[in-house]
């Protein structure tokens, strides 16, 4: 049985995801590109997952082995460019540019949960999980954006 405040932290987390997955399903089904398009579907069902996983934590406390941690390139291009606005007519390095600012602020939110347990604790473990998640989602959204940004040229 979950304490009070962890249902609250819980379903707080699953709808940030809900909100997560219609942004990315909005966006995708508004952008012209279809790299950008194929990328926010992607994170979109991402979050989708999330989304079951926290459920399926909340209802049967399922332990944190359901993910695994992976290590994450830290490109750091969200905390050092400015979040663009949405628009109808971003360009495909704007999308990727927001994707990263929103995941950066996921990975952000699930890391401060996590702190508020001990190492070690079930529920830290499954938070720091997410977390991580979260982080690769940011790694892969900067990938797009410096690919995107600044595509390699023939002289390398």
């Amino acid at each position: 049985m979950l304490d009070e405040k962890l249902l609250e932290y819980i379903n707080i987390a699953i709808s940030r995801e809900e909100e997560a997955f219609r942004f990315y399903t909005d966006l995708a089904g508004r952008v012209t590109d279809g790299a950008a398009r194929e990328a926010l579907t992607w994170i979109g069902e991402e979050e989708k997952k999330h989304k079951a996983y926290l459920e399926k934590f909340r209802a049967d406390g399922v332990g944190p082995e359901a993910m695994r941690l992976s290590d994450v390139v830290y490109y750091k291009i969200a905390e050092h460019l400015d979040e663009p606005e949405v628009e109808e007519d971003m360009s495909r390095a704007d999308i990727f540019l927001v994707a990263s600012h929103r995941e950066f602020r996921a990975y952000k939110f699930y890391s401060e949960l996590a702190m508020l347990y001990d190492a070690g604790d079930a529920v830290h473990d499954m938070l720091h999980k997410i977390a991580n998640e979260e982080l690769k989602h940011k790694e892969k959204m900067e990938y797009l954006y410096a690919n995107t940004a600044f595509p390699q040229t023939d002289g390398g």
